[in-house]
């Protein structure tokens, strides 16, 4: 007589004892993978977490991360209306002041031309935010463009991207500043900004490249690509959400490398100019009353280089909370 096949529900629920007691247990073991809620009943089991809300949740419990964000918070609110914490003119100076130190209504006290440090300070921000914010969107933008059209299409275009890469990374940065901007006589910041993309676009671009021809590998483009998808979808749709991250952490680094570029400039000579305000040219103007009047070269040095490490701190945080190797 040919065996009875097994029938699963049947084994689970028999008539007997032992059926009922497995029973049980098999709905005691779904109950404890189902998740409760606060109140104790029974909640759906919620859809998995992507990178970003992994990430997002890991940097809103990261101390860096916070302090970081408060301090540029703190930077972009005083950029976009330094009138909330300074009253002054930071053009007006009074030469009888000159060198003074802190009075009422001077924390800061005054510099070698009597102007207010505090005033002068605070209105520097705006100028170091502004420069560093738009040099990293101009970068973030181009570098990633070129690199990741190199890195998707191949062939001879990301052959010519690598080499024209290599003969800007063989430029010194503060070399080529000095030689560009040299013949540059207007006051705007928008000369700086455009030497500073146009000479840091091929470290984004080479992040951007292999950021894309690691994605691309990835089973969901093949299986897009198979699917007929073109690719500009491919590119858009499924590489770039996935290549992106390396992207930011770069730049939201680079952004303090760049506010401290400017500085740099400016104090050579090369980069803003009076009557511009910029912590650069602050430091530049203080530099030969330092043992006058240290206080005109402390404040704006200490702001650019509480900004700079700000920038750097938050860039480490994003860095940590998006690579997954690290988790």
């Amino acid at each position: 007589m040919p065996d009875e096949p097994y029938e699963p529900e049947r084994a689970i629920a028999g008539t007997g004892m032992g059926g009922q007691m497995d029973l049980a247990a098999s709905e005691a073991v779904t109950l404890e993978k189902m998740p409760r809620g606060p109140d104790g009943t029974e909640r759906p089991a919620g859809r998995p977490r992507s990178l970003w809300s992994d990430a997002w949740h890991d940097l809103r419990r990261n101390p860096v991360f916070i302090l970081s964000g408060l301090v540029i918070l703190f930077l972009v609110v005083i950029s976009l209306w330094p009138s909330l914490i300074a009253s002054g003119n930071p053009l007006q100076c009074d030469l009888a002041k000159a060198q003074e130190g802190s009075q009422a209504g001077h924390p800061f006290g005054f510099n070698g031309q009597g102007c207010d440090v505090y005033t002068r300070t605070v209105y520097g921000a705006r100028t170091s935010v502004a420069v560093g914010v738009c040099a990293t969107l101009g970068v973030a933008v181009l570098g990633s463009v070129l690199g990741g059209l190199a890195g998707f299409f191949g062939g001879v275009w990301d052959a010519l991207l690598s080499r024209v890469t290599d003969v800007f990374f063989a430029i010194p940065v503060v070399l080529g500043g000095l030689v560009l901007l040299s013949v540059v006589t207007s006051n705007s910041i928008w000369p700086v900004i455009g030497f500073m993309v146009l000479l840091g676009w091929p470290q984004i671009s080479r992040i951007a490249r292999g950021s894309v021809i690691t994605a691309k590998q990835n089973d969901y483009v093949q299986a897009a690509r198979a699917l007929g998808a073109s690719n500009s979808r491919m590119l858009l749709r499924h590489i770039a959400p996935n290549a992106v991250a390396p992207v930011i952490v770069v730049a939201t680094i680079a952004l303090g490398t760049y506010i401290a570029l400017e500085a740099t400039l400016s104090y050579l000579g090369v980069g803003l100019k009076p009557p511009s305000v910029s912590w650069g040219i602050d430091i530049s103007a203080a530099s030969p009353y330092i043992r006058n009047a240290p206080h005109a070269l402390l404040w704006p040095s200490g702001a650019l280089a509480l900004t700079v490490l700000a920038f750097i701190m938050l860039g480490d945080a994003v860095r940590d909370a998006l690579d997954p190797k690290l988790r």
